[in-house]
């Protein structure tokens, strides 16, 4: 059962959706549709939390719901006890580089570690101190010092690149924690969030020989990935966005080496290489098939990322790396109205704005003003009823019937001219999710 939003949450959620923005919090309570999409990322994060891997690219056209998707799958892994760690590319984020970008992106990734307890990001330390502390645990149950457990825990990593560094920088870590100096604990968490822009610096510091940078992005995640899982969590998913800023690298040969770096993420996902690591990524149709500039421009991830041949018309295949987001059926958009009047009028003790008639005259309004499109990018769909609702409840005199007047959704009698979009029970939960 779903906890009820506080008001401030609830609050937090309208103005998110109002202004087009994913909100954080909240996504469950209005999620409609989708529902095969997200039975198919569940069987990812439970892959990933048995120790496997995964890698799936969510592609649709801008408003369509990807970076909705995106942090509705991060709220299932939180939930099945995955750490997350999300960022969005930009020009100074990359995968791969030789300027500092993927440096910056990993850095941007480890600041934004989130647990099922700490959401909101900002998990790392927390992930190293419960490591610390199950290892005090089965210290003093084998009758072994910790930094003995340590090092066991953490001696299967040495065998990675840069396992060596990273075991060092967390019995670094407990040294800090057992002799009570914060700075070496706080030396050892900006050594792992890829803060030390030089060697010197991270010798000087803690006595190991390189940093993160950005030849070490993937591998450093891999490491995470196996010490987030000693540490008692189910495995590390990635979830990274915008990746049409890939697309628009206007060099070609910086352009190939990220794709390159996916093709090796995407490979060891499919050979079982990572260890409960999963990576989800989002990007527009172009970046996908673009045959000059998306990832269809690379030859090996054309193969593998191609379309199931036989999946045409109605018959469907969720189980390939790419997840192409579907137009949302007109019973869903009206799901999602109901659910979004609800969400408005939740804890205010009134009656509804807008009575169930006037949520057909809005689609109506929509396909009028918008066209087929509204079902393809839902976003534009929210802001506007979110906006028509603001409206409605500024202006107790206004009313819906001459607000959408002006488009010839209502006749002159004051009825809807077409109700053939009203699924029969407007109350069902057509497509309601359900952890």
């Amino acid at each position: 059962m779903t906890t009820p939003l506080r008001s401030k949450d609830r609050d937090a959620l309208i103005q998110s959706l109002r202004a087009g923005v994913v909100p954080r919090i909240g996504q469950q309570l209005i999620q409609v549709g989708r529902s095969r999409e997200i039975e198919s990322t569940l069987r990812d994060v439970e892959r990933i939390a048995d120790g496997g891997s995964a890698f799936r690219v969510v592609i649709g056209p801008y408003g369509a719901g990807k970076s909705f998707f995106l942090n509705l799958v991060r709220g299932i892994a939180l939930e099945k006890k995955l750490v997350v760690a999300q960022a969005d590319l930009t020009p100074d984020r990359r995968l791969q580089a030789s300027g500092g970008q993927a440096r910056a992106l990993y850095g941007e990734l480890m600041h934004s570690l989130a647990t099922r307890t700490k959401p909101e990001g900002g998990a790392l330390a927390g992930i190293v101190e419960k490591f610390i502390a199950t290892s005090q645990s089965e210290a003093a149950h084998h009758g072994q010092t910790v930094d003995q457990v340590i090092r066991k825990k953490l001696d299967h990593l040495s065998e990675l690149p840069g396992g060596y560094d990273f075991a060092e920088v967390i019995a670094a870590y407990w040294r800090g924690h057992d002799q009570d100096q914060d700075s070496l604990k706080s030396d050892a968490v900006r050594w792992l969030r890829g803060e030390f822009s030089t060697k010197t610096d991270a010798r000087h510091a803690l006595g190991v020989r390189n940093y993160v940078d950005d030849a070490a992005f993937y591998g450093q995640l891999k490491l995470m990935a196996r010490f987030v899982r000693l540490a008692g969590y189910g495995g590390l998913l990635i979830c990274l966005d915008e990746m049409v800023n890939l697309y628009k690298i206007a060099n070609a040969q910086a352009r190939n080496a990220n794709y390159e770096q996916i093709l090796g993420i995407l490979n060891d996902s499919l050979q079982g290489a990572a260890v409960g690591l999963g990576f989800i990524l989002g990007g527009t149709p172009e970046f996908l098939q673009d045959p000059r500039r998306g990832l269809y421009s690379y030859p090996a991830l054309e193969s593998r990322l191609a379309q199931n041949r036989f999946a045409t018309g109605e018959w469907v295949d969720f189980s390939g790396p790419v997840l192409r987001l579907a137009s949302l059926s007109p019973e869903d958009f009206y799901q999602l109205l109901y659910k979004l009047r609800g969400l408005y009028d939740d804890g205010k003790g009134r009656m509804p704005l807008l009575p169930d008639a006037a949520l057909t005259g809005f689609m109506e309004y929509c396909a009028h003003r918008i066209g087929d499109a509204y079902f393809r990018t839902p976003r534009t769909t929210i802001t506007s009823f979110l906006n028509l609702l603001a409206v409605l409840e500024q202006n107790p005199t206004a009313d819906w019937v001459s607000l959408m007047d002006g488009i010839g959704v209502v006749a002159d009698d004051g009825h809807l001219k077409d109700q053939s979009t009203l699924p029969d029970n407007p109350g069902s939960e057509l497509a309601a999710f359900k952890l």
